[in-house]
């Protein structure tokens, strides 16, 4: 599974991303190092998440996501989805209740070829 995620920052920002192991993603952005732009605004929270069955799907919707001025995304986080685009068969968007532990992620093999 891959997801396109929001957290927000403990400076009140958000940051939007995508990854295959949200569980994972979200540790590394609260260890420091998860992304540039998260690194001096920790601890950050998981505030919101779409799951989709391809990384194409999942990078294609960050991209839309990061394009949403910040009104928009948090009506998308209140909501729980973004009515209106016509994909909505094709994801599951979740708002992320703080006290919700996020999905787990399953270990993926390292080819050792």
């Amino acid at each position: 599974m891959n997801y396109t995620y929001i957290l927000k920052c403990a400076d009140g920002t958000f940051y939007c991303g995508w990854t295959n192991c949200l569980e994972k993603r979200v540790k590394a952005h609260n260890a420091g190092t998860g992304a540039k732009y998260t690194k001096p605004r920790r601890p950050v929270t998981l505030v919101y998440y779409e799951e989709f069955e391809t990384k194409k799907e999942a990078m294609s919707r960050e991209a839309a996501v990061k394009r949403m001025t910040r009104s928009q995304k948090e009506k998308l986080i209140a909501r729980g989805s973004d009515e209106g685009t016509g994909s909505q068969e094709q994801k599951k968007a979740v708002p992320f209740p703080e006290e919700k532990e996020p999905p787990e992620c399953f270990m993926l093999r390292r080819r050792t070829s």
